[in-house]
């Protein structure tokens, strides 16, 4: 465990003790385990974020491939009666499809991140409420609906699977990105895309195939999510969902200049923003500051990354000069400290006069 991860699991833990002082109830079983649930739902599509921000991009499409993802799917199992094998396969393969194609308009049309995502938030919310005429959509309860949705927001020995899923989903692309040299290729991108290009590293894909991940990242929670709702209105389902993404990313210690990061980070990233919304609750706060919690954890995330990177850059500085101190030092004796120098100097002297 890095320092990052060492720091934030324990910021994580002294605020849960302290919300435990304040609300025993923090500690039950119940809010643990509905906590576990929530880490789960939102900690799947966190992971594809953190991904996309290390490359040094950014998607903002996140909640609105959701809500189409998830209008599509409902359709699917209960107006086309569609098996639900079949119904899960292709809204995974949907957001693959939409991962890629922002994927290739970032690389090939080097367009920048920003624009392509903001762009899909829009277009995508607006299709699926075109589709559905602005309506929500509910979800039913046939034989093959409830086998999946048993799957989807069941339990193993009391433990939601939503958070089995994301810790099966985290070991493997803690694999991915730790241990292979794809994660290698990432972080060299996210560090110096063009440094990269000239060192023989495919960068295209690299970038192409973190969108893409994302986008299939983002239909595994969909899923999960339209199960956990059991209704899907285009015009909110998914809102604002790409800040919880973005904040769980931030706090885990992804930069946002890209290069850094690590999977670890961003679970716990997502458990310490789960936990301060329920701090958020216990005090009474109201719900419609959440989203000004979440710009505020956002902002001190980016502050806290600028000050750790001025203070990389100062000790790299202090680093470089104390190498050079030696070199000019041992110089300046040989000519000017030792006998020999002073004799010759001095030899010099007397054959110039």
């Amino acid at each position: 465990m890095m320092k990052k991860e060492l720091g934030l699991f324990l910021l994580l833990a002294v605020i849960s003790a302290i919300t435990g002082a304040i609300n025993p109830a923090f500690l039950s079983v119940v809010n643990l385990l509905n906590m576990a649930n929530l880490i789960g739902l939102f900690g799947v599509f966190a992971l594809g974020e953190g991904l996309v921000i290390i490359t040094g991009g950014i998607d903002l499409s996140l909640g609105s491939m959701f809500a189409l993802l998830g209008v599509i799917f409902v359709d699917l199992l209960v107006t086309y009666q569609v098996d639900w094998p079949l119904a899960l396969l292709l809204v995974l393969l949907g957001g693959l499809v939409l991962g890629a194609i922002q994927g290739f308009l970032i690389t090939r049309l080097k367009m920048q991140p920003f624009i392509v995502t903001l762009c899909g938030l829009l277009i995508y919310r607006g299709a699926a409420r075109y589709y559905t005429s602005d309506s929500t959509r509910g979800f039913g309860y046939g034989d093959e609906a409830s086998t999946l949705g048993s799957i989807a927001s069941g339990n193993v020995a009391g433990i939601p699977n939503t958070f089995i899923f994301l810790i099966v989903l985290a070991l493997i692309l803690w694999v991915l990105l730790h241990r292979s040299v794809y994660g290698r290729w990432l972080y060299a991108v996210g560090k110096n895309e063009e440094a990269a290009r000239f060192s023989g590293i495919n960068t295209n894909v690299v970038i192409a195939t973190a969108y893409i991940i994302s986008g299939g990242l983002a239909g595994v929670s969909t899923v999960l999510f339209v199960f956990y709702t059991n209704s899907v209105s285009p015009s909110s389902f998914g809102n604002f969902y790409e800040l919880y993404a973005i904040a769980a990313a931030v706090l885990g210690g992804c930069s946002l200049r890209g290069g850094e990061g690590s999977i670890l980070g961003i679970v716990l990233g997502t458990a310490l923003l789960q936990v301060l919304q329920n701090l958020v609750n216990i005090l009474g706060i109201p719900n419609s500051l959440n989203f000004a919690v979440m710009g505020t954890v956002i902002l001190v995330g980016v502050l806290a990354d600028q000050q750790l990177q001025s203070r990389r850059r100062r000790k790299a500085a202090l680093a470089g000069l104390a190498r050079k101190a030696p070199k000019s030092t041992h110089v300046q004796g040989n000519h000017s400290t030792t006998p020999r120098g002073a004799a010759a100097l001095s030899a010099t002297t007397d054959e110039q006069r």
